[in-house]
């Protein structure tokens, strides 16, 4: 077993290396990947840069090239489910890229041909985590997430994004890890701690609590790679 980790933000990261302790640094494809052992697993983990294009990369170079066999992504989204406040954690049963849009052609929004509007997430890391949850004693919304190249800010595009794609929270790279991981047969399981609600002061409510919601999920995806170990 070799688990990656993933953020799209050094933020992201930054706390689970802190729990890693030694660790070492490759640099390759114009990034840096942080190799450690950790209770006697291997993990590989790198911050992507924001954004579907930077995640794709990341995504791919640590299955194709390190070799893991299981990917974990931590990081912080916008809730756009009235019930998702700052601070909650939501796991993703499923994920679409939001502004994917070739309805001219008649397809509904997020597909293409020979894709899906929506890739589901690994079911069994998804029941660990429930076991992770009740540990922790934390509550943990299952729902969909929605991945687009832009920061979600404005009331009448999150409402779009709801009505075609349901979503319960927004963010810029779990859509397209998410293919990566499918079409390369690779477990994988995303975790999001709510740092803004998407609205006219989401830029406001992100950069306050982006780094205290960090540190939220990180603990938790901390908590799922003991758990795989135990396995």
């Amino acid at each position: 077993m070799k688990i990656a980790i993933m953020g799209a933000m050094p933020e992201e990261v930054a706390p689970i290396l802190e729990k890693l302790g030694t660790y070492k640094t490759t640099k390759y494809a114009d990034n840096e990947y942080y190799e450690a052992s950790y209770k006697g697993v291997d993990i590989v983990v790198a911050y992507s840069k924001i954004g579907k294009v930077f995640s794709t990369l990341t995504a791919t170079t640590m299955i194709q090239h390190f070799n893991c066999d299981r990917l974990l992504f931590s990081g912080v989204a916008g809730g756009i489910n009235p019930s998702l406040k700052i601070g909650d954690l939501i796991v993703a049963t499923k994920l679409s890229q939001h502004d994917l849009d070739i309805t001219a052609f008649g397809h509904p929004m997020g597909f293409v041909p020979g894709g899906s509007v929506f890739v589901e997430a690994d079911k069994e890391l998804i029941e660990l985590s429930k076991e992770v949850a009740k540990e922790l004693d934390k509550t943990v919304q299952e729902g969909i997430i929605a991945t687009g190249d832009q920061f979600v800010h404005d009331e009448n595009v999150k409402a779009n994004i709801v009505k075609h794609f349901n979503a319960d929270a927004l963010e810029m790279e779990g859509g397209s890890v998410a293919v990566v991981c499918k079409s390369l047969g690779i477990p994988f399981f995303i975790l999001r701690a709510i740092s803004d609600t998407a609205d006219t002061d989401a830029s406001f409510s992100f950069d306050e609590f982006m780094e205290s919601s960090a540190i939220i999920s990180a603990e938790f995806i901390m908590k799922m790679v003991d758990k795989l170990i135990e396995q």
